[in-house]
């Protein structure tokens, strides 16, 4: 049974581009986690909730679980953990805030000898090249990624470097890739994996059912980053094919999903090209986790489900003095004056780790 093995069956079901049995997975493990006590599950548990918001476009769902699982690692002297973090910062495409992050996590998996970590950091380099459209950059940190073969991770690098190789004119590197994670995905028949090797086509062949597919694949995937990426790489094709009108609809498409998600970096390029269309792109949303820390944010969800400062403490290991000092300052900055006020402020909406 999976739940004896719950760390290799969070890597199969990655394998396997099945991000509901992540989901399952994941929803067992926090149950597990809080009944047991065990710093260890719960640690996994948390970490495992960050992963699966991030790579579903959660943000702030992310950000409180890693809050929690740092609070919890200060409190029992456990070891940082950094792939839930890296997950994120890539995702979300704050340059100088992730090159820091995978600089401090290369460092530690060099010290430590851990490729998975070194596998996750070429991934978070390359998923951010590719936001950030320096696709040289994304290139050398995906070939890295996927020289790990034996790791479930390389997987994760294909598409990113097919992308990469697309865009700086390695078709060859680009078709071997697409091979690669064609094999993967179809193995699984996951719609997920189906989906994203289906734009991966799209980039190396330029035929338009490709991006079609992708898109009919990925609307029942609960991965908006992918869906996402998908109407963006459909929008720039049909503007580089010269069909204004209809890419505009894609392009637009892919920017409202990713500045409602707060992906700041793929938001940008999608606002790049709509506005190379001729066409301005709506501001990006204004999220609450962006005015917050991530431990005020973590505080300010629980207190948002009704959670008391004593219960809050003692979930976080502080004191109930510290939460009424934090809620101070979340006040202040969100200019509200009472904890009812939380429940109607986006992105605090109670999430798996409740």
């Amino acid at each position: 049974m999976w739940i004896h093995r719950p760390a290799l069956a969070v890597v199969v079901a990655a394998d396997l581009w099945d991000p509901h049995a992540h989901a399952a997975i994941i929803e067992w493990l926090v149950k597990a986690g809080r009944e047991s006590a065990s710093p260890l599950v719960l640690r996994l548990a948390l970490a495992q909730v960050a992963s699966g918001a991030a790579l579903i476009g959660d943000v702030g769902q992310a950000i409180a679980a890693i809050a929690e699982e740092e609070a919890l690692a200060d409190a029992t002297g456990g070891p940082p953990v950094y792939y839930h973090r890296l997950q994120l910062v890539a995702i979300r495409g704050r340059r100088q805030e992730a090159l820091d992050l995978i600089e401090t996590a290369t460092t530690a998996a060099t010290t430590h000898g851990t490729g998975q970590l070194v596998a996750n950091a070429h991934w978070a380099a390359a998923v951010l090249n590719n936001g950030l459209a320096d696709y040289p950059a994304a290139l050398i940190a995906a070939r890295q990624g996927t020289a790990y073969d034996d790791l479930f991770l390389s997987g994760f690098c294909l598409p990113e470097l097919v992308e990469a190789a697309v865009r700086c004119g390695e078709y060859d590197e680009a078709a071997t890739a697409l091979e690669a994670l064609t094999e993967r995905t179809e193995a699984s028949g996951t719609a997920t994996g189906l989906g994203i090797a289906a734009y991966a086509r799209g980039l190396v062949t330029g035929v338009e059912d490709h991006y079609r597919e992708a898109l009919e694949h990925l609307e029942e995937s609960p991965l908006l980053p992918s869906r996402a990426r998908a109407h963006l790489l459909y929008g720039e094709w049909l503007r580089r094919e010269g069909r204004r009108k209809d890419c505009r609809v894609h392009l637009r498409t892919a920017h409202e999903l990713l500045s409602g998600a707060g992906l700041e970096a793929f938001a940008r390029r999608a606002a790049d090209e709509l506005r190379a269309t001729g066409e301005k792109a709506r501001n990006q949303s204004t999220h609450t986790y962006n005015q917050l820390t991530m431990q005020e944010v973590h505080i300010a969800r629980l207190v948002a489900t009704g959670a008391t400062s004593n219960e809050v403490a003692a979930r976080l290991f502080i004191s109930p003095r510290t939460v009424e000092a934090h809620l101070r300052n979340i006040f202040r900055k969100l200019g509200i004056t009472s904890r009812r006020q939380l429940r109607d402020q986006p992105d605090l909406s109670p999430g798996q780790t409740s």
